[in-house]
């Protein structure tokens, strides 16, 4: 898959269950799924984990972008977004920042996380996608969204979805293609792990 005119949901969504079949598309459930290539970075020194001023925004889109572009998603990036809903309905929606910071994005999955929750609580995950030609800077209003909590759940990849990065407020965890890639991520990166035992 290239751009957005090659893009469907349902040839996505294959390709998704060929590179990943172990997780559907939450982005907080893929490190517990793919534990052996997972690596989490830091976004601010001493894991500090909402910037406060333009210095420490600067620092926080410099290390994703960083890492973004040793994983070289070539020419174009694949931006996954996410919105909830009460309903399998698209709309209403809970988080309206997401259509601002994704204007293009479609709609390309509508899960749900707990099909054994009580139909009156339950929360549907609907997922958007688009391309983005891939340049640092070309998703820094999303990235400040995401490090400011006003959104969830984004997956950014390249579009063959060989390798998946999923940033959250205070950092970001990287699924890499290998555990050899894993493992050269983290060591060109040690400043920007945690000190948890666990690498949370």
């Amino acid at each position: 898959m290239t751009p957005d005119s090659a893009l469907d949901p349902a040839t996505m969504a294959g390709l998704w269950d060929r590179r990943w079949p172990e997780c559907p598309p939450f982005a907080h459930w893929l490190r517990d799924h793919y534990p052996d290539r997972w690596v989490r970075f830091h976004s601010l020194p001493e894991s500090k984990r909402y910037p406060d001023d333009e210095a420490e925004y600067a620092v926080v889109l410099g290390r994703h972008h960083t890492v973004l572009s040793e994983l070289d998603p070539g020419p174009h990036l694949l931006v996954i977004t996410a919105e909830w809903t009460d309903t399998p309905a698209t709309t209403p929606q809970r988080w309206p920042r997401r259509s601002e910071v994704a204007p293009a994005a479609w709609h390309w999955r509508t899960l749900l996380e707990d099909p054994d929750d009580d139909p009156r609580y339950r929360s549907y995950t609907q997922l958007y996608a688009e391309t983005r030609p891939w340049r640092p800077g070309v998703i820094d209003e999303l990235l400040r969204a995401v490090a400011d909590d006003e959104i969830g759940g984004v997956i950014l990849g390249p579009p063959d979805l060989r390798w998946l990065y999923h940033p959250y407020d205070g950092g970001a965890d990287v699924i890499a293609p290998t555990r050899a890639e894993r493992d050269a991520l983290k060591e060109r990166h040690r400043d920007w792990l945690s000190t948890h035992p666990l690498g949370l």
